[in-house]
C-alpha cells in the first residue's frame, strides 16, 4: 500500500476511534480506566489491574460464545467490557483468578439470559458481584472507587462520576438516590443508630458514589424518563439503606440496585399492557 493511501486510512481509523470515545459507552470505558490507573498507583500493586484484564478477557470470551450459539454476528460488546471492568474494580485485588472468571461469566450470562428483547433486566455487574459474595465468599475492596485513599479522594470520584451522569443524562436518578440515601441515614443518625454514621464516611460513601455513577446509571437497566428515574433512584436508596441497617455486610448496594431494576421491569410491563 502506498504512503498516500496509508495516511488517509490512519486518519479514518483515528477519527472512528474518537467518535466512539465520545459515545456514552466509550466515555464510561475511558473514565473507568482512569479510576483503575489512579487506584493502581495508590495501591502500589498491579494485582487489581491483572484482575481487570482477566475479567475483560472472560467477558469477551463469554460474549463471543453466547453470540455464536445464537448464530448472531460475533462482535465486541462494549457493555460487556464495562461490566468486566466494574467487577475488577470492586473485587479485592487478591481475589483468586478462578473467582474473577466465574464472577464475570455469571454477570455476562445474566445479560444474555435474564432479558426482555435486547435489554437485560438486572444490572449484570450487580448480579455477578452478588453471587461472588454470597456464593463464593469473595472479598470486595472497591479499590476502584479510591476508598483506600484519603477522604479527599471522594472529590476525584465525584468529578469523574459527574461527567458520567451528565453524559448519560441521569441527573434525576443520581440526585434522587443521594437525597433519599443521605436523608435516610441522617434521620437514623438522629436516633443514634451506630451504623448510620458510617454511611457518611469512607469507604461506605465512596462505594455509594461509585454505584450511583457507574452502575445505577447503566442505560439498558435504568429508565430514560425523568419521573421514572426519580423513582428508580429512590427505590434503590431505600432498599439499600434498609438492608445495610438490618444486616450490614457487602450486599446491600447490589440488592438495592436490583430491586430498582425489578421495579423498572414492572413499570415497563404496565406500560405495555396499558398502551
Amino acid at each position: 500500500m502506498s504512503e498516500a493511501h496509508t495516511i488517509p486510512l490512519a486518519r479514518r481509523r483515528h477519527s472512528k476511534l474518537m467518535r466512539y470515545l465520545r459515545t456514552p459507552k466509550g466515555f464510561v470505558l475511558v473514565l473507568l480506566c482512569v479510576l483503575m490507573c489512579i487506584g493502581a498507583i495508590d495501591s502500589g500493586t498491579l494485582r487489581g489491574v491483572a484482575n481487570v484484564l482477566v475479567a475483560v478477557a472472560t467477558a469477551v470470551a463469554c460474549d463471543t460464545v453466547a453470540l455464536w450459539l445464537r448464530r448472531y454476528p460475533v462482535r465486541l460488546s462494549d457493555g460487556g467490557l464495562v461490566t468486566a471492568i466494574i467487577i475488577g474494580l470492586v473485587l479485592a485485588a487478591d481475589t483468586p483468578i478462578p473467582v474473577v472468571m466465574a464472577t464475570t461469566a455469571i454477570a455476562i450470562a445474566s445479560k444474555h439470559v435474564l432479558k426482555i428483547g435486547r435489554k437485560p433486566i438486572l444490572n449484570p455487574a450487580a448480579v455477578g458481584l452478588l453471587v461472588a459474595v454470597a456464593g463464593f465468599h469473595a472479598s470486595e475492596s472497591w479499590w476502584g472507587d479510591l476508598s483506600a485513599m484519603p477522604a479527599w479522594s471522594a472529590a476525584i470520584l465525584l468529578v469523574i462520576g459527574y461527567a458520567i451522569v451528565q453524559r448519560v443524562n441521569k441527573f434525576p436518578q443520581f440526585f434522587s438516590f443521594f437525597a433519599v440515601y443521605l436523608a435516610f441515614f441522617a434521620f437514623e443518625g438522629a436516633f443514634h443508630v451506630a451504623l448510620a454514621a458510617d454511611a457518611f464516611r469512607n469507604p461506605i460513601i465512596n462505594s455509594a458514589l461509585f454505584l450511583a455513577c457507574f452502575m445505577l446509571t447503566d442505560p439498558p437497566t435504568s429508565p430514560a424518563r425523568y419521573r421514572h428515574q426519580i423513582g428508580f433512584g429512590a427505590i434503590s436508596a431505600i432498599v439499600s439503606s434498609l438492608i445495610y441497617l438490618t444486616f450490614g455486610g457487602l450486599l446491600y448496594l447490589f440488592i438495592g440496585l436490583m430491586a430498582a431494576n425489578l421495579w423498572k421491569l414492572w413499570i415497563t410491563r404496565q406500560k405495555s399492557v396499558l398502551g
